[in-house]
Formats: structure tokens, C-alpha cells, sequence
């Protein structure tokens, strides 16, 4: 989902920094300070796990853990991730800093997703108590955070240039079986915590 400079159009690109920045700022709002640990392990989870990434194409598709961020922190995660790919595109020129703005708003809307999956196991387990709600909220997450990025990732190319069609057909085509991947590695990480750490779950 990191997207190279020189591909967006300035629009996209100015589009992007606006609705990122909203995010970012709402999201170190509404970050209290004794989140401040666990939103610093997320960052740094969040800068590891992108850079090891799968050439497809001319792309390449990668693990994100953006729903898994969503669900444990909620909008604080979006600060977390604005550090994790500012750092990327300084270290390592991985996604660009023109196109920051871009990535932020996309990843940070898929990013939201996985907050919303946690919501709705916040309704759902007041009637069904099970670990099984948990589970299902978990494994949505992590799908939903990676087709909500790729459908993003997909417009923006498409407004930007008629010649990215073929490019985002196919980025939305390896994307989704990223997804059903990263919705089970949610689902563990998620019922692993659980079992072992349950006060990290709690609602953000």
C-alpha cells in the first residue's frame, strides 16, 4: 500500500495530505498518556512488519497489521502509523515522503476499519460472551484493513492516470488474498493476547 512518488497526481497527493492530517491530528488528540507505551510497540510493529514485502508485478504486496493496530488502539493508532511511515520513507525511501500525505489517508482509513471491527465486538459480545465473537471481530480486522486499503490504493492510481488501470487491477487482485492472510494472523495474534495478555485488550 506504500505508493512511490511521482505516481499520484497533485490533486491525489494534496487530497491525501489533507485527509491524513485530520487524521493524525484527531488521533493525537484523543491519545491519552498512559497509551503511550503500547502506542509506541504498535509504531514500531507497524514499521517492521511493511518491510519485508512480495514483488508483484510492477508492485509489490507486504503485511500490514493496520487492522491489528486498529482494533488494540483505535484512533491513536493513526499517530503511530504517520511515525512508522515517515521513518520508512527516510531510511529507506520506501513509499516516499511526496506521497506520505496519500499513504497516510489510505492506510490510516484501513487502519479504522480494524477500529471499527472492535466496536462492533464491543456490541456484539454484550449479547453473545464467546471467544468465538472475538475471533470473528478479529479475523474482520485484519480483512477489512487490507481490502479497505486496496480499494483506496486503487482510486488513487485510477485518479491520477487512465494508464494505472492494469496496474490497480492488479494490485487489487493480489490484495485480496493478503487479506484472508492478514485476517488470520489478526485472528492469533488477537486470541493469543487474550491467553496471555488480556489487559492489552482493553477497549481503547
Amino acid at each position: 500500500m506504500h505508493i512511490s512518488e511521482g505516481v499520484l497526481s497533485l490533486p491525489v497527493i494534496a487530497g491525501g495530505w489533507v485527509i491524513g492530517t485530520l487524521g493524525v491530528a484527531v488521533g493525537l488528540r484523543k491519545t491519552a498518556v498512559e497509551q503511550l507505551s503500547k502506542t509506541a510497540l504498535v509504531s514500531a510493529t507497524l514499521f517492521l512488519a511493511s518491510l519485508v514485502h512480495v514483488p508483484v508485478g510492477p508492485s509489490s504486496i507486504h503485511l500490514t497489521l493496520l487492522g491489528l493496530s486498529g482494533w488494540l488502539l483505535g484512533w491513536p493508532a493513526l499517530p503511530a502509523l504517520f511515525v512508522a511511515l515517515l521513518l520508512q520513507g527516510i531510511l529507506f525511501q520506501f513509499g516516499g515522503l511526496l506521497s506520505l500525505g496519500a499513504n497516510m489517508a489510505i492506510m490510516g482509513v484501513a487502519t479504522l476499519s480494524g477500529y471499527v471491527a472492535r466496536l462492533l465486538f464491543g456490541v456484539f459480545s454484550g449479547i453473545l460472551r464467546s471467544r468465538a465473537t472475538l475471533a470473528v471481530s478479529a479475523f474482520l480486522a485484519g480483512f477489512a484493513a487490507v481490502i479497505a486499503g486496496s480499494v483506496l490504493v486503487v482510486a488513487a492510481l485510477v485518479l491520477s492516470a487512465n494508464e494505472l488501470q492494469a496496474t490497480a487491477a492488479l494490485i487489487m487482485a493480489a490484495n485480496v488474498p493478503l487479506a484472508f492472510v492478514e485476517g488470520g494472523i489478526t485472528l492469533s495474534i488477537i486470541l493469543f493476547l487474550a491467553k496471555v495478555k488480556p489487559d492489552v485488550l482493553e477497549s481503547p
